[in-house]
């Protein structure tokens, strides 16, 4: 696994037949596949009970935010599920509240890593301003990754677009893009997206979703493939 490119499969359904699809077919000798599964799973009926059986390393894009003592209440009740290996939580959050989940995540399970959650992919600079920014989405990215570092958290989610000046700032920070399509496919709700080859330049690892999941899953993992070759 050591030179393989890590890919987070994003598994937003709460179906669980295709759930346990979805995994079969992405399995590969030739990538790190892991899943990431965001709230809609985690919420629905076989969720949680799934994950805590589940025997494989996950990822949990629950994207925390709250007082620190809620998020802390909140990373407690995770303890049981052991194969746990990423969780989310937003940097708008803040750094008392960064840095209470990264002290809980490493008290729980030293191999759990605490990813802060930046600008979101489908924002773009009108989005923000929207919402009440004053700044651009890179400067308040490369805002959020000097309290993500500071926190003691291990790395950032952040578009491949801001990926470059985060690496350059803040080299051990782990990077993680959302918003990777296959050359070709829409990019649908994502305001800022990138090709998978593109975004290795400076990502640590992606997420890809519907460009992988949607419709022929192992056809769409060769083109992925075949794509990083």
């Amino acid at each position: 696994m050591k030179n393989k490119k890590t890919i987070f499969i994003a598994i937003d359904t709460s179906n669980l037949n295709l759930v346990k699809k979805i995994i079969k077919d992405t399995k590969t000798n030739k990538l790190k596949i892991i899943p990431k599964f965001g709230l809609q799973f985690f919420y629905s009926k076989h969720g949680r009970k799934f994950l805590e059986n589940f025997k494989s390393e996950f990822f949990l894009d629950v994207k925390l935010k709250d007082i620190p003592q809620t998020t802390l209440s909140a990373m407690n009740s995770l303890k049981d599920l052991n194969k746990l290996r990423y969780i989310t939580v937003h940097a708008s959050g803040g750094l008392e509240m960064l840095k209470a989940v990264a002290k809980k995540a490493k008290q729980i399970n030293k191999k759990i890593s605490v990813l802060g959650v930046s600008i979101l992919t489908s924002l773009n600079n009108k989005s923000i301003k929207d919402i009440g920014h004053t700044k651009t989405v890179e400067e308040i990215v490369l805002k959020q990754a000097g309290l993500i570092k500071k926190s003691g958290c291990k790395g950032i989610i952040c578009s491949a677009h801001e990926a470059k000046l985060i690496q350059k700032k803040y080299k051990n920070l782990f990077i993680v893009t959302p918003g990777i399509r296959l050359p070709g496919d829409s990019s649908n709700d994502q305001a800022r997206v990138m090709a998978p080859k593109d975004a290795f330049k400076y990502a640590s690892a992606i997420v890809m979703g519907r460009s992988l999941v949607s419709k022929n899953i192992k056809y769409n993992l060769k083109r992925l493939v075949d794509h990083l070759n």
